[in-house]
């Protein structure tokens, strides 16, 4: 049984493959927290709560003069405002008007087969009737008002993953205010863990750091409207001692791709606290009586297999139970993009010189990037105009499409439907459908304004351009942008006193629509950018299996990009490109080989003008494709191992990826530094069959060997150079 009931000790127990969840209901209905960690019995772990009389520390009003009971140090499942914790909370909320104040209890629960589902959010899935998955759902009530907490759980025990959501069900008559709503809350009872994030900025997205948690409150959070660029909705907490392949880590990434917050509190006894949902700061939901409010799903894994084990899991979980899209197990497009190659300066010759040469190398697609549509020369005018510019092209869309697809192409488009330019019909025309302040000066950012998606009818109507384009044109790819932060968030149809929902609404809204697309164009492969990977977050990968992971092409700062994302994402949705040298973002110069080494991490292309290329580099291209569309399905699904940290090892970055019945892997490394007289460098192998015999360059090793002795990687050549070696079993 993946969910475990004892009605007599009041104990719920929910058990994956190698790891175990308790909480329990005491004498006072108080659901608490007992246990997360490696698997083990169902026993009741609350004998490891200490009641203790220690100042400053205040009781429930119920339970009389009993000083050794207090939520201020009790560890719970679900904590809220105004009961005497004053820690950090899952839910402050009150009666409109009156002071923020909770005292949630045991109301009742039930265990069902199969997942729960979220309306209107992402959240992972199962099929009808299948075995090993199930969902616990256990009430909370307020002792004084009829305000309900739904707290819902989701058990994969193959997929050894733990899911988390709230419902809170407001029935009191009146209007409730929610300011602040958690996703998830887990109490560990001691302290002494690392926390590991993901942070960056444009052009340099997450990029791990790791630090002991201090006493007090660490936060991590974006306040941006999005998931943002510089923080991501995925931490970790690990043990000191934890390495890459051992030791025990927590992970929680949050299906959101909003503003969120999550934060670690080290409390007074050394207990540690870890809450995760929407970002508080600009949030206040008017919940109306018999309405209920949903929030964001938390994916959560605990391992005692060290990073690799953790970031198997996720990837595993992602790939197999949240991302939906037909094309998660097909070989992707190996498509050219023609921004670095042309910006907003091209035609129809231009374009059809990039098509022809993509053909001829072995490509798939070609897709067409900003400046297609309305007066859009530059990036200062023409979104929210969704109207195909023909005088610039030379054709109509359908014509452009039909003479790619001659080719032996597939044609892909890129969107920036969120946004709006001032110097825009669609502006002149509503400019109330923009996100800004009456009677000030709009912040602008790329001197563009955020499009309100709160709004239904903003929202049909940009869908009604890109369905009409979509109908008219054979388009099969969609890159789907934005390409600022949101700031001046007020609705000009929203009531003031709900201005604080606009941006979990507008969140909504995106996924409405990113749904009605979907449900439009079943087979339309959806690639997911903000900026780059400004929006790179689970949340996004239940409606598009593939992210731009960032507008950095750089092949040697992709190496920490994309190192930073493997920890919480499958490879098979990081996007990368090969570009051209010097590199657009920083100038430096890599060999090509090593572009497309780099670029075979993930969703594989190219971003250049390929009838530019030399001869030489053209046979390289065909060189990389061939090898990507032979092992493709190694990429997109097998085990990827991190087998060296480019934060840690300065000299070279190395990674591998093994096949799902381990007869096929792959390993490439790029070196980042060079040195006279240069020590030999050895790279171990990982996930082999330790007695199966591997061909790898001509010559034989047991996996065994390749494992733990290692394989010596050839002396670079030249700076920035690198190798991809394929090992592949032998049949006896």
């Amino acid at each position: 049984m993946a969910i475990i009931e004892k009605k007599e000790s009041g104990t719920f127990t929910l058990q994956t493959r190698t790891s175990t969840y308790q909480m329990k209901v005491d004498r006072h209905g108080m659901l608490l927290h007992t246990y997360y960690g490696a698997k083990t019995d169902e026993s009741d772990y609350s004998y490891l709560i200490m009641p203790a009389d220690r100042g400053y520390s205040g009781q429930p009003g119920d339970l009389g003069n009993d000083r050794t009971y207090s939520l201020d140090f009790y560890p719970q499942e679900y904590p809220v405002y105004g009961d005497g914790d004053y820690r950090i909370t899952g839910l402050k909320a009150n009666l409109e008007g009156q002071v923020p104040a909770l005292d949630l209890r045991y109301h009742s629960s039930r265990i069902m087969d199969g997942k729960y589902r979220l309306e209107g959010l992402p959240a992972m899935f199962a099929g009808a009737g299948e075995e090993g998955i199930s969902t616990l759902e256990i009430v909370l009530k307020d002792r004084y008002e009829e305000l309900y907490v739904h707290l819902l759980y989701g058990v994969y025990e193959e997929e050894d993953v733990i899911t988390r959501a709230a419902v809170i069900e407001n029935h009191t008559g009146k209007t409730v205010e929610l300011k602040r709503v958690m996703s998830a809350c887990v109490d560990f009872a001691e302290g002494g863990f690392d926390l590991i994030h993901f942070y960056g900025k444009h052009a340099m997205e997450r990029q791990m750091e790791r630090r002991a948690l201090p006493h007090g409150i660490t936060q991590i959070s974006s306040r941006r409207g999005t998931s943002s660029h510089h923080h991501n909705p995925f931490v970790i907490l690990s043990r000191p001692e934890t390495t890459e392949d051992q030791g025990a880590c927590c992970g929680f990434s949050l299906l959101y791709s909003g503003s969120f917050q999550a934060q670690a509190e080290v409390d007074q006894l050394d207990q540690t606290r870890l809450v995760m949902g929407i970002n508080e700061e600009e949030f206040c939901w008017r919940l109306a009586d018999g309405e209920r409010f949903t929030t964001p799903e938390v994916c959560m894994v605990y391992t005692e297999e060290g990073f690799t084990g953790l970031s198997r899991r996720f990837q595993r979980a992602f790939h197999q139970r949240l991302i939906r899209s037909p094309w998660k197990d097909r070989l992707r497009p190996v498509l050219v993009n023609n921004w670095e190659a042309t910006y907003f300066d091209f035609n129809e010759e231009k374009l059809m010189n990039i098509a022809r040469q993509a053909s001829d190398l072995g490509l798939d697609m070609l897709v067409l990037d900003d400046g297609w549509f309305g007066k859009r020369d530059s990036d200062n005018s023409g979104l929210g105009d969704w109207k195909v510019n023909e005088e610039k092209l030379g054709c109509t869309m359908k014509e452009l499409a039909e003479k790619v697809n001659a080719l032996g192409l597939s044609f892909g488009l890129w969107f920036e439907p969120e946004m709006i330019s001032e110097d825009s019909d669609l502006y002149r025309e509503h400019p109330d459908f923009a996100l800004q302040i009456p009677g000030r000066s709009p912040v602008r950012s790329r001197n563009q304004l955020v499009l309100d998606f709160s709004r239904k009818d903003v929202r049909e109507y940009i869908e009604q351009q890109i369905f009409r384009i979509l109908d008219e044109a054979n388009i099969t790819y969609i890159k789907w942008d934005m390409n600022r932060s949101i700031e001046n968030v007020y609705s000009a149809a929203l009531p003031e006193g709900s201005q604080g929902e606009i941006l979990h609404r507008y969140v909504l809204g995106l996924y409405e629509m990113s749904e009605h697309l979907l449900e439009r164009y079943p087979d339309l492969l959806l690639e997911g950018c903000s900026g780059g990977g400004g929006r790179f977050d689970a949340g996004m990968l239940y409606y598009a299996p593939q992210i731009w992971c960032s507008d950095n092409t750089d092949a040697v700062e992709r190496l920490k990009i994309q190192y930073g994302t493997s920890f919480g994402y499958p490879m098979s949705s990081v996007s990368a490109h090969v570009s051209v040298c010097p590199n657009h973002q920083n100038g430096r110069e890599t060999p090509f080989k090593t572009r497309g080494i780099c670029a075979m991490q993930g969703a594989f292309g190219y971003e250049l003008d390929l009838s530019k290329l030399s001869e030489e580099d053209k046979e390289e291209v065909r060189k990389q494709v061939k090898v990507y569309k032979e092992n493709y399905k190694v990429i997109q699904s097998g085990s990827y191992y991190r087998l060296t940290s480019p934060w840690e090892n300065h000299d070279v970055t190395a990674w591998s990826y093994v096949a799902e019945d381990q007869d096929r892997a792959i390993l490439a490394a790029v070196y980042t530094d060079l040195h006279g007289n240069p020590a030999p460098v050895r790279v171990r192998w990982k996930g082999l069959k330790p007695d199966a015999v591997y061909e790898v360059e001509g010559s034989s090793y047991t996996g065994a060997a390749l494992m733990n002795g290692g394989y010596l990687l050839p002396v670079p050549k030249c700076n920035y150079d690198s190798c991809l070696l394929i090992a592949v079993e032998r049949q006896a």
